[in-house]
């Protein structure tokens, strides 16, 4: 992990994250039955190209680079699903996830939308985890240490009876895709890594409404719940100052 320690490059951070929330924003906007995910992905793309940036999941990872821009995760599927043919119906919800890199600073956000109307407990998934996202960030203070963004997340999750996916974990960022430390969505107060200035993390809850306990697909990069349960995913990067946090992907 290396800290973000100059005004300049915290503003230059802060500066790309809006863009990149703004493009979450227009591509969630767009989420419609019969609509497919290569479409999606094809929309993220093409806007973070235009703003001069990089999509920083494309060609990512070993010993199978991930093929796209956008994760796009359906129903049961928490994260890293590779966007292809599958038209979205109606009572779905899915996951956009993206990241981009410009000037050699990387930021990372998503968000789970529904897909038309959606049942009342299917909603409230998407609520909770929205809530356990904000949560997260009022834990991201300079000596408070990364047990307690856990804790925060995981507070909002067992009060409405839902489970963390454990078994993934939120990160660091900001130089790259994916830094030191974890930043899990579950822990105990008061444990873990001290958060200190300069420190720029992706705070990322993953809920489920079943058990929680993770399988992957045969793609290499898809993670679904095991149970088949669905699942939501919500995340900004944050960055710790001597006051109150930043959201760098606000849009």
């Amino acid at each position: 992990m290396t800290l973000i320690k100059t005004d300049n490059e915290i503003a230059k951070l802060r500066e790309q994250g809006k863009v990149l929330g703004t493009i979450l924003q227009q591509v969630a906007a767009r989420v419609r039955p019969g609509i497919t995910t290569a479409e999606l992905n094809e929309q993220v793309e093409k806007l973070i190209v235009a703003a001069g940036g990089r999509p920083a999941f494309k060609g990512y990872g070993s010993p199978v680079p991930f093929p796209a821009g956008l994760c796009a995760s359906v129903n049961e599927e928490i994260v890293h699903g590779i966007p292809g043919k599958r038209a979205l119906v109606r009572g779905d919800i899915i996951s956009l996830d993206i990241g981009m890199e410009k000037d050699g600073l990387y930021t990372d956000t998503a968000i789970t939308v529904p897909v038309g109307e959606v049942t009342i407990a299917t909603q409230r998934l998407l609520n909770i985890t929205a809530e356990a996202l904000t949560a997260g960030i009022a834990a991201c203070v300079a000596g408070n240490t990364i047990g307690d963004i856990g804790a925060a997340v995981q507070a909002i999750v067992k009060r409405d009876k839902m489970s963390v996916v454990r078994d993934l974990v939120g990160h660091g960022v900001g130089h790259a895709v994916h830094e030191e430390p974890s930043v899990p969505n579950q822990g105990r107060s008061g444990q873990g890594m001290l958060l200190e200035p300069g420190m720029v993390l992706a705070v990322e809850p993953m809920v489920a409404l079943g058990r929680g306990e993770i399988d992957y697909l045969d793609d290499d990069w898809t993670i679904v719940t095991a149970d088949g349960s669905l699942s939501a995913h919500f995340e900004h990067t944050i960055a710790i100052t001597n006051g109150q946090p930043i959201i760098i992907t606000a849009p």
